[in-house]
């Protein structure tokens, strides 16, 4: 439940988002919610900018729903539009027993131990994605950090890096996990995405993203270097393979409708964005029509690129301030580094 007045957030203002997108939020034409500003747990730096530009995204029609999440949008209509990049990952004060709470329920209920020697390499694979995410979310809060509230001071706490991350060998593991299980599902996508329409209204800014996620998912380089970053034929090869596939994608959406609970507002769009880009990648590789991928919906995209930059930049953000740290353990990690 909110606790904080100052944590209030209006939505848009009518004229405020293109014409385009009244009327096209869901299936049955439901319109952006104009109910009264909702009170939000959490600090004022949790707030969310709505400002919208007003060349924007046209919607895709796409009627389908994410067997890997919970797609409680389309269910209830109140929809808002947000520009991520007035709402970056960062610090927002949001922590204590309301956030622990949180990552208790996602790993208790939904997400096998790793130490227990009888799940299934399948169920392995959730706990290393979800710990991988938990640790890119953690280095992007260390590495822009309220340093100095009066002076509003932002920089990275490596302190809290440490802490978080470079203590533990296995996050660092399974961030890499991670950050190669979605770049892997992203150019086994690169057929999709590069035909996609990318139409905001705006022909350079359109040719500019076409030109992008070409060079993004057919780059020599890349290729030559992580030729498969991860083999999912392996996984749902056993006789009970079907039914355990059946069982993830439970504990996943489980997982997914979790994010609604956040209190932060912000941590609530960059944790719900994320999930759904896992839950999307998931899709992508492990889908009925594998070796095809599925027909994504914007967000899914929107979702499944944003995730791969996030992963990307918290593997950066690693290598440039863990040697800052201290601490002696840190630098065992080097040679992983380097690999």
């Amino acid at each position: 439940m909110c606790r904080l007045r100052d944590c209030s957030v209006c939505e848009c203002p009518e004229g405020e988002f293109p014409e385009n997108f009244k009327g096209i939020i869901s299936p049955s034409g439901g319109r952006l919610s104009s109910y009264d500003p909702v009170c939000q747990e959490g600090k004022p730096q949790a707030l969310v900018d709505r400002t919208l530009d007003p060349k924007a995204f046209r919607g895709w029609a796409a009627n389908r729903d994410n067997p890997w999440t919970h797609d409680d949008e389309r269910e209830e209509g109140d929809v808002t539009y947000v520009n991520l990049l007035l709402n970056p990952e960062r610090f927002t004060g949001y922590a204590g027993p309301s956030a622990a709470r949180i990552w208790a329920a996602i790993y208790r209920d939904n997400v096998l131990a790793p130490h227990d020697k009888l799940a299934p390499p399948e169920s392995r694979v959730l706990y290393k994605l979800i710990s991988g995410l938990h640790s890119s979310i953690s280095v992007h809060i260390a590495a822009e950090s309220l340093l100095d509230e009066s002076a509003n001071k932002w920089g990275p706490n490596v302190t809290l890096l440490h802490e978080r991350v470079l203590e533990y060998e296995d996050r660092v593991s399974n961030l890499y996990f991670t950050f190669l299980f979605v770049l892997r599902a992203v150019t086994k996508a690169a057929d999709y995405l590069i035909e996609a329409e990318y139409n905001t209204g705006n022909p350079s800014d359109d040719e500019q993203t076409a030109v992008l996620v070409q060079h993004l998912v057919r780059n020599e380089q890349l290729q030559a270097a992580c030729p498969k970053p991860f083999d999912e034929a392996k996984l749902w090869q056993g006789k009970d393979g079907a039914q355990l596939l059946l069982q993830l994608q439970k504990q996943f959406r489980n997982i997914s409708a979790i994010m609604d609970c956040v209190g932060c507002e912000k941590c609530r769009l960059w944790g719900k964005l994320q999930i759904l880009g896992l839950g999307t990648a998931l899709e992508i590789l492990f889908s009925e029509d594998s070796p095809n991928p599925p027909v994504l919906q914007r967000n899914e995209v929107i979702a499944l690129v944003n995730l791969l930059n996030r992963l990307s930049e918290s593997l950066i953000y690693l290598y440039d301030l863990a040697p800052l740290v201290e601490e002696p353990s840190t630098f065992r990690f080097g040679s992983l580094f380097r690999q």
